[in-house]
């Protein structure tokens, strides 16, 4: 049986919930993968000999347990990290719950006129980019204004805090979101993809200054 995951209360204290939810699904799964590990098995190796008998090397039960609680795990943790993701837009930008994300069609483009520099106010600078990094991937240079990252805009943010944004970040590794920025007076469109694993601190690789630069 898989986790439930929790009724809509507060929006703060729902998005609470459930990232306490996802990290009690990452718990249980590191769990479940160390009695893989310890019988030096992982999801698709062979239960059987070379003659099709059942080994008789490793804990059969475990295994096929850990492995079929595993794909329990999958389903719950990928349905918890899209309720996050509608939690987070519920708490820092409320006019968006119930919308669809766009996907655009280029790694860098225009902005459409929904998102236009008109209607977006910058709430970061960036002050560096760090070589290889998901941020260089994605273009981002330094003294690039942010004005949208993900669902997230200058609205979302209630104090001079980027908390929103490491929020959203947390909940979104290896996963595209699209940047709208302002760089030397031109509107573009990033696609960033926050990941661990690329050699430095973090899953973005840029340092930001949030002061809210008055740019418009």
């Amino acid at each position: 049986m898989g986790f439930m995951l929790p009724s809509p209360t507060n929006p703060r204290e729902h998005a609470r919930a459930l990232m306490s939810q996802k990290e009690n699904i990452e718990a249980e799964l590191d769990a479940q993968f160390s009695i893989l590990k310890t019988n030096n098995i992982d999801m698709t190796t062979p239960l059987v000999d070379r003659e099709g008998f059942p080994r008789a090397d490793v804990d059969l039960y475990a295994i096929r347990h850990a492995r079929k609680r595993i794909n329990e795990l999958r389903n719950d943790y990928k349905a918890v990290m899209s309720e996050i993701e509608t939690a987070l837009q519920a708490v820092y930008d409320p006019s968006t719950v119930g919308s669809s994300p766009t996907a655009s069609g280029e790694v860098v483009q225009r902005t459409s006129s929904t998102d236009s520099a008109e209607s977006l106010l910058a709430f970061a600078r960036v002050d560096g980019v760090a070589p290889s990094s998901p941020a260089a991937e994605a273009g981002l240079r330094r003294e690039d204004l942010i004005l949208k990252f993900g669902s997230l805009a200058r609205s979302s943010f209630t104090a001079n805090s980027l908390q929103p944004l490491a929020d959203l970040v947390s909940v979104n590794e290896n996963r595209e979101l699209q940047v709208i920025i302002s760089r030397s007076e031109e509107t573009m469109s990033l696609k960033l993809i926050p990941r661990k694993g690329w050699g430095g601190r973090g899953m973005l690789g840029y340092d930001i200054f949030g002061r809210f630069p008055d740019t418009q």
